[in-house]
């Protein structure tokens, strides 16, 4: 599959072969789904709790008598009809971790990585490096790509310069290719990578890597 690199100024100057198994897999929505689900539900902290009335502060004493006063029956204050009583049902602390197979979470990325490609919502540079924070700079290169949505900028390494320079722009990401994840993608309109990224990306998810594992677990 052959893909343009494009400059800093948005020119087009060369054209790089990448791997069909990554950048030209199939959509698959099930396993996307899935794996989008998965790392929403990895993300919360489970961390919320409420008292039910077992746990209250509060006299466990009959409030009156059962009987002849006019009143409806009540036997605590901790009642959660009261005010400041248990929670019925309410949160607990909890894990909403859940597991995927490392495969089908490698496929899931590929799938969107070939998605971006063949939208066209897929630009590759030839480098990206600041010699120091430039937002004015990131804009210029942003504009001159063409794009005027939101980006998610892929570098093979962490860049400072780079990552400071695109912070204050809004609906502009900074990542490594390593770190790249469902969630991201489909949060951003565009997709940047520098050409390292890329081969980066091929050399991770590619069909040497699962062939080197397939050998590995033989």
């Amino acid at each position: 599959m052959q893909v343009p690199v494009y400059s800093l100024t948005g020119e087009a100057i060369k054209q790089i072969e990448v791997s069909d198994y990554v950048f030209g897999a199939p959509f698959n929505e099930a396993v996307v789904h899935q794996a989008l689900v998965r790392q929403q539900a990895n993300a919360r902290h489970g961390t919320s709790s409420t008292k039910t009335r077992g746990e209250v502060s509060g006299s466990t004493r009959k409030i009156h008598r059962q009987k002849h006063t006019g009143m409806a029956r009540a036997g605590s204050i901790r009642s959660p009809l009261r005010r400041k009583g248990g929670i019925t049902f309410g949160p607990k602390p909890r894990s909403y971790h859940q597991d995927m197979p490392k495969k089908m979470r490698q496929l899931a990325l590929r799938c969107m990585l070939s998605a971006k490609a063949r939208d066209g919502e897929l630009k590759i540079l030839e480098q990206l490096q600041f010699d120091q924070p430039k937002t004015k700079a990131m804009s210029q290169i942003l504009t001159a790509l063409g794009i005027d949505s939101s980006a998610l900028i892929a570098l093979h390494e962490p860049g400072q310069n780079v990552i400071k320079s695109a912070r204050n722009l809004p609906g502009v990401k900074t990542t490594q290719a390593n770190l790249l994840n469902v969630v991201d993608i489909l949060s951003h309109k565009m997709l940047i990578m520098t050409e390292a990224a890329a081969h980066k990306a091929e050399e991770l998810w590619g069909q040497k890597s699962a062939q080197g594992e397939k050998d590995a677990s033989v």
